[in-house]
């Protein structure tokens, strides 16, 4: 019976198990903890056992596999083949570990890759909507800057220069009643002017329809694009939880193939070894009275095995007191496992979260930017609309009219 314990033991995982370490945390002096002969320490709020017990109990490993290889009905072989599985599930641990690192990288850089591009698009936007400004809406090319042009004392010129000035009014005192020769210069001068006026006002009214389309095109593209990324991240976010939650089946369909193997080798194992030792109590020699039969001349620590009747109560109190011991620690192997697991689970949660909160926040910038946009719009509006009615309310108000010519070559002064 002692060897059935001890190969149920070898056959599940090592008790002094290290768990796979999580990401690092900002670190804190950890708090230490003894239980049952084991010192534990705090770390990130897990409880791990602590080097100076984890190194005690791998040099007390060899003492005990000695030991229990000089009790007969132990199957080496089958003890090593069972520790060459242990280390295999182990590396197989390893390599998910590894698997769930290397996701994590990658969609790291997927989306610092994404917003990089995000970044140079936008930047590239700006540089062209601010090279627009400076090459087509410089403050010197609107119909009103002469109003507010600071160099205008230095292009003024002086109150006449030519006897055909026609900035010369009745009110300058440059030019006297029957002096009116420019008639008809004037005439032609006006209609170029009235002419020119025209050309402007349907070349700046060309003009807004092309700030405008161009307006209209820009904020297009953009709605585009984000509309594109959107649906790129989402597609991003369902592969990577498809693909971690086939991962996390495939796993769980071969650890239970694993544990039912385990488990049908040890009912086979057990019913062998039960019928070995029934055999061994009937046809041997193992049901004599006498206990000295079993002694060895070797000395007091060895039997006859032919003739050896028994282990004495003594060692089979010893021997529960270790299987106690190992279910115990095999349940805190198990509590460990059930943690690390949610605490994977909290991750995933997390980065889920963070995923979802950036796309608010995309969506909410987006928002803003064409919120910006028709503001800007309507505020262009209003300042068109303001600026044609002080044209026609202001500005245009007093046309000449034919009486103002007819006060002229009047009388003979």
């Amino acid at each position: 019976m002692a060897a059935n314990g001890t190969e149920n033991d070898n056959s599940q995982d090592a008790p002094l198990r290290r768990p796979a370490r999580l990401p690092a945390r900002r670190r804190q002096s950890p708090r230490r903890r003894k239980r049952g002969g084991v010192a534990f320490e705090s770390r990130g709020g897990f409880w791990f056992v602590t080097d100076e017990a984890w190194l005690k109990a791998s040099q007390a490993v060899p003492r005990d596999r000695g030991r229990l290889a000089s009790t007969p009905e132990i199957d080496r072989p089958f003890l090593d083949q069972q520790l060459r599985e242990k280390k295999a599930r182990e590396d197989r641990e390893q390599l998910r570990i590894k698997a769930f690192d290397a996701d994590i990288l990658r969609y790291d850089r997927t989306a610092q890759l994404l917003a990089a591009q995000e970044e140079g698009r936008v930047r590239a936007l700006n540089l062209e909507v601010e090279e627009f400004r400076a090459r087509y809406q410089r403050p010197e090319s609107r119909r009103e800057f002469e109003l507010s042009d600071p160099d205008a004392l230095r292009k003024d010129r002086p109150a006449r220069v030519c006897e055909d000035d026609p900035r010369c009014g009745p009110s300058g005192m440059q030019r006297f009643q029957g002096e009116d020769g420019n008639q008809l210069p004037r005439h032609k001068f006006q209609q170029r002017e009235t002419r020119g006026w025209l050309e402007a006002q349907r070349a700046e009214k060309e003009k807004a329809q092309r700030d405008q389309k161009l307006a209209d095109d820009l904020y297009h593209r953009k709605e585009t694009e984000l509309a594109e990324r959107g649906l790129l991240l989402a597609r991003m976010e369902e592969d990577s939880r498809r693909a971690l939650d086939t991962a996390t089946l495939n796993y769980n369909m071969a650890l239970a193939a694993e544990q039912a193997a385990l488990r049908d080798a040890d009912r086979r194992r057990e019913e062998a070894m039960n019928l070995a030792e029934i055999g061994a109590h009937v046809y041997g020699d193992v049901l004599t009275e006498n206990p000295q039969v079993a002694l060895s001349a070797f000395g007091p620590h060895r039997v006859v095995t032919d003739r050896w009747k028994g282990m004495s109560p003594q060692q089979l109190e010893d021997i529960r007191r270790q299987q106690g011991l190992q279910v115990e620690e095999n349940k805190m192997r198990r509590m460990k496992e059930a943690q690390i697991e949610s605490e994977w689970e909290r991750q995933r949660t997390l980065v889920d979260s963070a995923a979802m909160a950036r796309q608010r926040l995309e969506e909410e910038e987006a928002r803003r930017l064409r919120q910006e946009l028709d503001k800007y719009n309507q505020q262009l509006g209003r300042e068109q609309l303001a600026h044609q009615e002080y044209l026609d309310k202001e500005v245009y108000t007093n046309p000449p009219s034919a009486q103002y010519y007819l006060q002229f070559n009047s009388s003979s002064r």
